[in-house]
């Protein structure tokens, strides 16, 4: 069977074909480019048409050059961004971007309606502005018209879904990002949304993840040369739960870090662990693939260092990855660290990371060695701290770490997260995403079992590495 994978990470997005035979997955990447937003004087926005225009070309590829038969399509992106339609189910605006200053100091106004401990009652996730919540009461209170004007709310996946299929629905992974779902009661908590003045009109159908949404629309899969029976599924569409999915964990006393642009460190539960606990340790209850709760903490990530390396290139200092990462394993342990969730809004990385060390009374690396390894260490760091914290909450040791995703290449990283926690680290797979994204389709395709079938077939699949604290 041959599955597509739209994934719409941070600096690109991908599509990936997998291909599942005899138990066994293999990925192969059919189309490539960026996927960056684009800021104008009134905002930071989507690249919004570009990218589906990028997601009809890897149809056509599969279609056109490869005379492929998909026996299912399915996108994956990050949470809380959203777009906002009309009547007619044209965009009212264009999406914005989640790093959009717009939603500064939304969280003080906000609680200044609704305290904070009752938005956690009926949502379990973590406080931050980049949340759906916040960017639509940052609308209402900006008196925009197109909240006004629209008549329903889509994630960007579903939106994507929406315009490949017309079907108008939310998958719940994607959902529960937003701080507007009960994870408890699985639905909207519509009254939060009431008393902030938001028209809960808006709000669309929630379906499980690997649902199957219909049909690709007749022109599109003519002009793209697939069957016109070829089936779209709301995957796990919130790429972490695609790929804590695809997490080759066994047993139960194990955590994972989904290692890219942030790092969501977490664990896998029956059940929302919404208290007081959680709460004053601002951890998220999102929901997963097979009616699951991802509890975890999200942590900047290694945006830090691609905003750092973004802006040495501007200055003609181009690295890679790799090269940082050899630079940053000959420089010496960073003598100070630094709080990574201060720093997720873009540009200056290197000046700001510098301001604030300087600002904490110590000195700042003026080199891209020695501010990666402050970056790196930061987040191990961080990694310990999440852990000590899943383990109070939990009231159980956890033993290993399992990264995934793009992060996990990083050994550095990985070592270092390994030292820190004083736990083994198991690294792999690196396309964590694309496989969750493919198998969680295969399960709603009943090709698949379910998530402990998914598990296994990552792990005979794909290598992975073991790291030992030192």
């Amino acid at each position: 069977m041959k599955f597509l994978a739209i994934d719409l990470g941070a600096e690109s997005g991908r599509a990936i074909l997998g291909a599942l035979d005899a138990g066994q997955l293999t990925l192969e990447e059919l189309h490539r480019f960026p996927n960056t937003p684009v800021r104008l004087p009134t905002g930071l926005y989507w690249d919004t048409l570009r990218l589906f225009h990028e997601i009809r070309h890897a149809l056509f590829i599969c279609g056109r050059e490869r005379k492929l038969d998909l026996d299912g399509i399915g996108i994956d992106t990050w949470g809380v961004d959203f777009a906002l339609l009309g009547a007619d189910g044209a965009l009212v605006d264009n999406p914005r971007h989640y790093r959009d200053a717009r939603t500064n100091g939304m969280l003080e106004k906000t609680f200044a309606s609704v305290p904070r401990e009752e938005i956690f009652r009926q949502t379990g996730i973590q406080f931050m502005p980049i949340n759906t919540l916040y960017q639509l009461h940052a609308m209402r209170l900006n008196a925009s018209p197109a909240l006004d004007s629209a008549a329903r709310l889509l994630f960007m996946p579903d939106l994507f879904n929406y315009w490949l299929t017309g079907e108008m629905r939310a998958e719940v992974s994607i959902a529960s990002t937003s701080q507007f779902y009960n994870p408890v009661a699985k639905q909207w908590a519509g009254t939060l949304f009431r008393r902030l003045n938001l028209p809960d009109r808006i709000l669309p159908e929630v379906v499980p993840s690997g649902t199957r949404l219909g049909a690709l629309l007749p022109e599109i899969a003519e002009a793209s040369g697939l069957s016109a029976n070829t089936p779209v599924y709301a995957t796990a569409c919130h790429d972490t739960a695609a790929a804590v999915a695809a997490v080759p964990a066994q047993g139960a006393d194990w955590c994972y870090i989904s290692s890219g642009t942030w790092s969501l460190m977490g664990v896998e539960l029956d059940a929302p662990l919404i208290d007081d606990r959680s709460l004053a340790a601002n951890f998220t209850n999102e929901a997963g693939a097979g009616n699951t709760i991802r509890l975890l903490k999200n942590i900047a990530g290694l945006w830090l260092l691609q905003e750092c390396r973004r802006a040495w290139a501007l200055e003609g200092r181009a690295y890679s990855y790799e090269e940082l990462s050899k630079l940053a394993a000959a420089a010496p342990p960073s003598r100070t660290l630094i709080d990574p969730d201060a720093f997720v809004q873009p540009d200056r990385m290197p000046e700001r990371i510098a301001e604030y060390c300087r600002a904490h009374g110590h000195a700042s690396p003026d080199q891209p060695a020695g501010m990666t390894r402050l970056i790196l260490d930061s987040l191990a760091a961080s990694y310990r701290q999440a852990l000590d914290h899943l383990e109070t909450l939990l009231d159980r040791r956890i033993n290993r770490v399992h990264i995934v995703g793009g992060g996990s290449r990083n050994e550095l990283l990985n070592q270092l997260a390994a030292n820190a926690t004083g736990r083994t680290v198991i690294a792999g797979p690196a396309e964590a995403t694309a496989a969750g994204n493919i198998l969680v389709q295969a399960i709603g395709a009943n090709a698949v079992s379910g998530i402990a079938e998914a598990r296994d077939i990552v792990r005979r699949s794909f290598p992975l590495r073991t790291y030992q604290p030192e």
